[in-house]
């Protein structure tokens, strides 16, 4: 096992999926829900990429490494379904994903997570890291109700 999530861990993709909400962790992110996935619009982002989003598998595993492939391949399938979504309702040029594993990935959540992140032509998005920063509930919504537009999946946990 590959663990580093400290003891008594207090997951914000978990909370989110219990109901217990904050100004970063808000029932309104999130944009579409199946059985083994969700996805949320994320309360970070950096400088020229707004509105990316993050999807989570719903059972809490840290990373990859022990991942069951039946997981993996829901988070990927949303995953593709929410690059396809943001491409046809954000004016982006492109789409970029990315996942992290441990702290020498720069994983920083000890809950696996996909990043979908929607690309301009020349952002520098990979040279820009420092540059993250958490946003306002008000600047996600319009990205949340975008892609839950396009998306047509339900948006609440059952």
């Amino acid at each position: 096992m590959h663990t580093h999530e400290p003891e008594g861990y207090d997951c914000p993709f978990c909370r989110i999926q219990r109901g217990l909400h904050n100004e970063h962790n808000r029932a309104e992110d999130v944009v579409a829900v199946t059985e083994h996935a969700f996805a949320r619009v994320s309360p970070t982002w950096w400088p020229d990429n707004p509105g990316g989003v993050l999807v989570v598998p719903r059972v809490h595993h840290e990373n990859l490494y022990d991942l069951p492939a039946e997981v993996g391949h829901a988070v990927w399938d949303l995953t593709q379904r929410l690059a396809v979504a943001m491409r046809a309702s954000y004016d982006c040029d492109g789409v970029s994903t990315r996942q992290h594993n441990e702290p020498a990935g720069d994983q920083d959540v000890w809950h696996l997570h996909v990043h979908v992140l929607p690309r301009h032509h020349g952002d520098r998005l990979y040279e820009r890291h420092p540059e993250r920063r958490w946003v306002p509930p008000s600047a996600r919504d319009p990205y949340a109700e975008r892609l839950a537009a396009v998306l047509d999946l339900p948006r609440a946990f059952d």
